[in-house]
Formats: C-alpha cells, sequence, structure tokens
C-alpha cells in the first residue's frame, strides 16, 4: 500500500483525502490473463500433440497456435510439483519431499510451506490480478485437513481470492469430497442428474472468471485448474469410453513400438532415440509391484479386460480435455483468448499404482489385500462407471511413458518428462512449433511473472524471500535454436536421486518404495541426455569421473534444498523400518480417554483426522431419541468400496460393515426400539489376524444394554477410502456404504441424534508390522 499524501486537519473541510493510498496498484498496461490446466499422472507418449492415441482436441487446438515442448520435466510425484507451482521453488524447499500425506517433521518433509517461499499468487493478486483456485489441492499441510484445523495454508491464506475443489490425492469423480473456499461442502447434484467432477470444476471456473470480469472488466485473472484427471479412479461417461473401443487391442508393448516413430515425426524427440527395456529389474532395487505382466502372456479375458482399462483412462482423459475445452471457447468468444498464456501439462509421468492387473478398486491394493483378477473381470463392462475405483496395470504406465524407463515416483525419464503446451498469442509469434529446451516445474512461476511484467519481491511481510529455483522459459518462445538457459536441475523422490547438469543426467540405482536403505551403496547410472532423450544407455563406466562430478553436484543442490535425510521408509520393509516412519509422521492427537465424540449439524470428518477404527478394536455408541417413524444415517464412513455404517431403515436398526466393497456386506440388524431416548450402539473386538492381515472378530450389536445381534466379521487394516469420503453424522456424504440406501445422503429424520461416540480405548490386538504392510502408496 502506497504513503498516504493527503492532508488531514481537524475538520473534514480543510482535509485532503488520497485514494490513491488505499487502492491497490494496476498491472501493467497490456498485461496477460494467466491459465494453468495440470492434469495428474500423465506419460509424455498418452496425448495426441505429443503423437498418443489419446485424442486431446482442445491441447492439440492450443499446440497448433502455439508451442510444444519436448523437454520439460516434474519432481514424479504430485504434492511435490504442485508446490513448485505455487511458489516457483525447489519442493523440498518448499517441505514437500513428498505427499502431505507422508510428512515428516523435517523442513524439506514437513508439508508447510515456509515464509521465505511466498506464493505466486500472492504477489500477483498484490500486483493487481483476481487469483482462483480450481480442483485439486494436495498441499494442504495433513496436520490442517479438518474443518476445526488453522487454514493459513489453504488456498485463500496462499493468495486465492476463490478455491473450489478437492483436499488430498484423488477423489471419486462421480462422488467427490468437495471443498470451497475454507470449508467443506456436499457435491451440487448427483450422477444421475448428470454429475461428473470434470464437469463440475469447469462450471465454477467459468463461474470465477465471469463473475469477476462482469465488474472488473480490465481487471486480469489467473486461474490455476487442477482436474481430477487422469489420476484414479478413472471415471468417465460411457460414451468418451466407448470412443476408443479397440483402440489398445494390440497391447501396450505393441503401443510403444507404435507410439515412438509418432514422436520421432512430431519432434518431440530426436531420430535414433531408442527404446529402452521395460521396466528393467536389478534385483532389490524397485518395487515388484512394477513389473510388467507380457501382453503375449495374458489370456484372452485378461487382455480384453487390460484393453478396457485403457480405452477408460482415454476417455476420461478426453472428456477432461472437453471440459477444459469448454473454457477455452468462452475465452475466445469473450475476446481474451489472444491476451491469455495458458499452460497445459501434467504433474508427472503415467501412473504405476495400479499393479500388475490393474483392479477395479483399487482400495485393495492400498489396504494390502489382494485383487480378485476373476472378479475384476466380471466387472469389464463397468469400468469408469460409479461401480467402479479403477486403475490400468503397469503395462499401460510403461506404454504411455514411451520410451523412456520406468514412470510416476521414479526420477527417470518415464517419472519426470512430462507434457507441456504453451499458448499466447499476444506473446508467442510462434505457432505449432516444438521447443527442444531443457526445463522444468520451477520453471513455471518465473515464467508467468516475466510474462506479467511483475518480480517476485526481495522481501515478503517483512521476511526475507529465498531466490527462484527457476528460469523464465520466455527467452524460448521466439527462438527455437536459442541454447537452455537452465543449466541444473537435482531430482529427488522417495530416495531415488537424480541430477541434470548441461546435457548430463545422473540416476541411482534405487527405487522408490523398496525400503532398502543403504544410500552410501547406490549405484549412479549416467546418461547423456543431449544425444539419448530415453536414457537407454548407461554411460557410468566409460565417464567415472563425470558420476563424480554430478554426484558432487547434487549433493550442493541437496545441502541448498533440504533434501536430506533421505527416506524410503515410506512403504516396503519390516517392522522396525515402520516404527522408524510412523515415529516421524504427524499423528491426530488421541483424547487420553480414547473416546471421540462427535455431534449432528458439522462437517464430514477427513478420514485421517477421524477416530482409527482400522485394524483395532472398537465400540460405538449412539445416544438418539426415535420415534415410529425415524429413518436415515446415524453415521457413515467411507463409500461403497469399503466403510461402515450405522442407519434404521424399515423398522430395524441396522450396522453394515462393508469390506471393500467385496460382496456381501457385514449385516447386522434389530427391531426399532420403542419410542424414545435410547443408546444404540456396536462394539467389535479383534480376535485375530486373517491371511491378509484383516481383523477378524465378533461384532456385537447392542439396543441399550441389550445384546440385539452378533456375528463374526473381518476388518479392513488400510484406510476405508483414498478419495477422502470421512465421517459423517446423520447422513451419507456421497457415495453410500450400504447397498441398502445406494443414491441417496439418507438423512436421519424424524428423530434425534445427540450424539455418536466411538471409542478405541480397549483396543485388544495391535499389529505394528501389518499396519505398515497396509500402508502402501499415498500418492
Amino acid at each position: 500500500m502506497a504513503e498516504f499524501t493527503g492532508h488531514i486537519k481537524l475538520d473534514v473541510r480543510d482535509s485532503v483525502p488520497d485514494w490513491e493510498a488505499f487502492i491497490p496498484p494496476k498491472p501493467p498496461q497490456g498485461a496477460p490473463n494467466v491459465l494453468v490446466v495440470l492434469y495428474d499422472d500423465t506419460g509424455q507418449a498418452a496425448w495426441s500433440p505429443f503423437g498418443g492415441r489419446i485424442q486431446m482436441p482442445t491441447m492439440d487446438r492450443l499446440a497448433a497456435g502455439g508451442l510444444t515442448y519436448s523437454q520439460w520435466h516434474t519432481t514424479a510425484l504430485c504434492s511435490p510439483t504442485r508446490s513448485t507451482f505455487l511458489t516457483g521453488r525447489n519442493h523440498h524447499s518448499n517441505g514437500f519431499a513428498t505427499i502431505s500425506e507422508s510428512s515428516t517433521g523435517f523442513p524439506g518433509y514437513n508439508s508447510h510451506i515456509p515464509p521465505e517461499n511466498a506464493t505466486m499468487a500472492n504477489i500477483l493478486r498484490d500486483a493487481g490480478w483476481s487469483t482462483f483456485w480450481v480442483g485439486k489441492n494436495h498441499n494442504v499441510p495433513i496436520d490442517e485437513w479438518t474443518a476445526g484445523s488453522s487454514k493459513k495454508n489453504w488456498p485463500l491464506a496462499q493468495g486465492y481470492d476463490r478455491f473450489y475443489g478437492f483436499i488430498g490425492g484423488e477423489t471419486n469423480n462421480w462422488f467427490p469430497s468437495l471443498a470451497e473456499d475454507n470449508r467443506y461442502i456436499d457435491q451440487p447434484y448427483l450422477p444421475d442428474d448428470g454429475y461428473h467432477l470434470s464437469k463440475d470444476l469447469a462450471d465454477q471456473a467459468l463461474r470465477m472468471i465471469r463473475d469477476s470480469k462482469q465488474t472488473e472488466p480490465d481487471k486480469p485473472w489467473y486461474l490455476w485448474f487442477c482436474p481430477g484427471a487422469n489420476h484414479a479412479p478413472h471415471h468417465a461417461p460411457q460414451e468418451y469410453i466407448d470412443k476408443y473401443k479397440g483402440a489398445f487391442d494390440d497391447g501396450y508393448e505393441a503401443y510403444r513400438e507404435w507410439v515412438l516413430p509418432r514422436m520421432i515425426e512430431r519432434g518431440i524427440l530426436p531420430e535414433g532415440t531408442q527404446l529402452t527395456e521395460l521396466n528393467p529389474m536389478p534385483d532389490g532395487t524397485f518395487n515388484p509391484t512394477d513389473t510388467v505382466r507380457p501382453w503375449a502372456e495374458l489370456n484372452a479375458e485378461e487382455r480384453a479386460m487390460f484393453s478396457r482399462m485403457a480405452e477408460v483412462y482415454a476417455g476420461f482423459s478426453e472428456y477432461t480435455d472437453a471440459q477444459v475445452g469448454r473454457i477455452v471457447d468462452y475465452l475466445e468468444e469473450s475476446g481474451q483468448l489472444d491476451n491469455t498464456i495458458i499452460f497445459y501439462c501434467a504433474d508427472n509421468g503415467a501412473s504405476g499404482e495400479g499393479s500388475l492387473n490393474g483392479s477395479v478398486n483399487e482400495g485393495k491394493i492400498f489396504g494390502g489385500y489382494p485383487d480378485d483378477l476373476a472378479q475384476n473381470l466380471t466387472m469389464v463392462d463397468q469400468l469408469g462407471s460409479p461401480d467402479t475405483y479403477n486403475h490400468y496395470p503397469t503395462g499401460w504406465a510403461a506404454a504411455f511413458s514411451t520410451p523412456y524407463r520406468m514412470f510416476k515416483r521414479y526420477v527417470y525419464q518415464g517419472g519426470v518428462c512430462d507434457p507441456l503446451v504453451i499458448h499466447w498469442p499476444a506473446g508467442i509469434a510462434s505457432r505449432g512449433e516444438v521447443r527442444n529446451q531443457y526445463h522444468h516445474s520451477t520453471d513455471i512461476v518465473p515464467t508467468i511473472l516475466d510474462a506479467c511484467g511483475v518480480q517476485m519481491p526481495a522481501t515478503y511481510n517483512g521476511v526475507e524471500q529465498n531466490p527462484l529455483a527457476g528460469v523464465s522459459m520466455r527467452y524460448s518462445f521466439d527462438s527455437a535454436g536459442a541454447p537452455t538457459e537452465k543449466h541444473t536441475q537435482y531430482f529427488e523422490m522417495l530416495g531415488n536421486r537424480g541430477i541434470w547438469h548441461d546435457g548430463w543426467k545422473a540416476v541411482t540405482e534405487h527405487g522408490p518404495m523398496a525400503g532398502r536403505g543403504r544410500f552410501d551403496d547406490d549405484k549412479w547410472q549416467l546418461f547423456h541426455t543431449d544425444v539419448d532423450r530415453a536414457e537407454a544407455v548407461d554411460l557410468s563406466d566409460q565417464h567415472p569421473e563425470k558420476v563424480e562430478e554430478l554426484k558432487e553436484l547434487w549433493f550442493a543442490e541437496a545441502e541448498a534444498n533440504h533434501v536430506l535425510p533421505l527416506n524410503d521408509l515410506q512403504i516396503i520393509g519390516n517392522a522396525k523400518d515402520f516404527e522408524t516412519f510412523v515415529g516421524m509422521e504427524f499423528k491426530v492427537p488421541v483424547p487420553p480417554s480414547g473416546q471421540y465424540t462427535y455431534y449432528p449439524g458439522t462437517s464430514e470428518v477427513p478420514e485421517r483426522s477421524a477416530a482409527n477404527t482400522h485394524g483395532v478394536s472398537y465400540k460405538v455408541l449412539a445416544d438418539v431419541d426415535l420415534t415410529s417413524q425415524t429413518e436415515g444415517v446415524i453415521f457413515a464412513h467411507g463409500s461403497r468400496f469399503g466403510g461402515h455404517a450405522l442407519f434404521i431403515k424399515d423398522g430395524r436398526v441396522h450396522y453394515v460393515y462393508n469390506f471393500l466393497g467385496i460382496p456381501p456386506e457385514n449385516l447386522i440388524s434389530a427391531p426399532v426400539p420403542t419410542s424414545g431416548r435410547h443408546i444404540l450402539g456396536v462394539e467389535f473386538t479383534k480376535q485375530r489376524m486373517g491371511e491378509f492381515r484383516e481383523g477378524i472378530g465378533p461384532l456385537k450389536l447392542y439396543v441399550d444394554e441389550n445384546l440385539a445381534g452378533e456375528a463374526e466379521i473381518r476388518t479392513v487394516l488400510g484406510h476405508f477410502s483414498l478419495c477422502g469420503e470421512g465421517l459423517c453424522i446423520g447422513y451419507d456424504s456421497g457415495d453410500a456404504v450400504s447397498t441398502r440406501y445406494v443414491g441417496s445422503r439418507f438423512e436421519f429424520s424424524n428423530g434425534t441424534i445427540h450424539k455418536v461416540v466411538f471409542d478405541i480405548a480397549d483396543d485388544v490386538y495391535v499389529d505394528v508390522e501389518a499396519h505398515y504392510a497396509a500402508a502402501l502408496s499415498r500418492d
């Protein structure tokens, strides 16, 4: 705010106002709007502008009128990459070495962006832009996800005027867990009425821009648009899935052979680029689930299933591109397109988290329970619908990462080389060209600020700022042959390390999530990326001096960016490793009594912040007033893919435990008691662990002090829901836990819920190693 230059006297008649001291500064003349479209989990070989089979008409249009970047890189994981879009600093410097759910108490790993790294949105807002964030937000610290937590790291406090989207790594695209500004909300309508998250997000983005322009027509805006695509679950309208029927029947190895020459033809890769070996597996280096089943070894049913999974993924991607197209069409119709700089990109490589066979419910994979391929095969026609929570197998992750090694989570090119198109007719004279300069996600913020004529201040809110880690890409806009102005970029993800410097790259053979430690024993591979873009030929034996040079440079970058200590404990290891890891993780405080009390009329409680009934014994007691007409949900936690609920329907009290969506539901019920105040309760006592570490024991249903029913059930060790469907009191927020009230919130009515108490204090069986094995991937 400027200094007040008016005059203040006793009488206002003698005083002189100065409005300029209070009105925010105006952007430079001709300043552009900014639109950043950031997809999830997409390898460079997937999309049509880069030679892939997935048709992206909007992206094709922008590429034809702009620039396609062939060597643009990310961090290999979503939260870390997204943090670089927030601040322009490296991910460890932002505290985002990994996703927020895996935060640990070290500077580079705590998921709290430090004040020394001011966000670009704050800078642009202060400079006169409207700022909007729509879609995925995986950068709220895990300790701030709840309704009652601090909101200082939510979007509005990070410089965004408006936010609409979801908190966390993924959500159900048919039944999302949504937040608006600083609060959780219900989805506006249901799939039966045409709901899909991608459409909803585009609707909200258009509303925000239009609201701004109709009242401030000369004010530029910045919109960060982050759809749920292409992260699992892969959900799409049937007509988009059907567009790809048969498109992937030749299999993933054939796709790699097919797409490489097309990438070369388009100038994405140089002539002579080789295909790398399909997921090489040095002993003990990589996660065994990251291997690929050869297409030739699949039977006909498996091939049909795997092909359909790719078709769904493709339909999901194109449908979301069509929603982006609605935004672009509006910008053209309203005369804003020419002076809007658009970045269309993805945050990391294709995801291998679907394991060897893919899944119709990836919660089984992440819950440590084996996926039933035979059962999955019966659901091939339901893939992409609300009935599935699907993810394709690792073979497609490898195919969509052609010609590179590996995929998401690895710092080989398959994990970090991603698609990027930039479109800005008012600022880029070139049209339809490819740029081959080496760049990284840390370069996006410097490029936007450069295009907008705004500088990152040396001090912000009284705090001296860290310098931006990247360089502006603007030098490359109209000079295809300009030498790369970036010279060094380090990589680190889940213990896997890499360093690029002036056309050479060194990478450790230390697969993420291998849980093996011994970082001093890592072998460093060496690739001359100026001539070997695919990293196909390891030159470490021929150039040991170059390896040592790059190793030394990596450690210098690590020290500057808070990269140490390296952490590969997240997933696979032993109980001792697990105890070490959980000792560093954020933990939701447990009341001394072990009891959590919840009341109706409150927001959904995110699963990671709710009473933890996973892998332990528990009791739930509901204090309610009932009438002869009472019905509805007392509490519900989870979805059709796993959860539990206590509800009243058809004159009976029901408790359902939905084990990973595997029928039949575990059900105990009893007649509703007489009208009046009652205590309805359930008690599960874990007596043993099953073959796959599921908790097994008796479940008892109580009406007041009377035992009303009993049955043996099995309970999950991992989370009910990766998509964030939390604990609700008096309703079921989205996708119904039980088939007995599917399709509605089934709100509690004609009665009163006074409170619901969860008690885990008397747990009789805790298996640390089992908990660790079920932790699995959280990205």
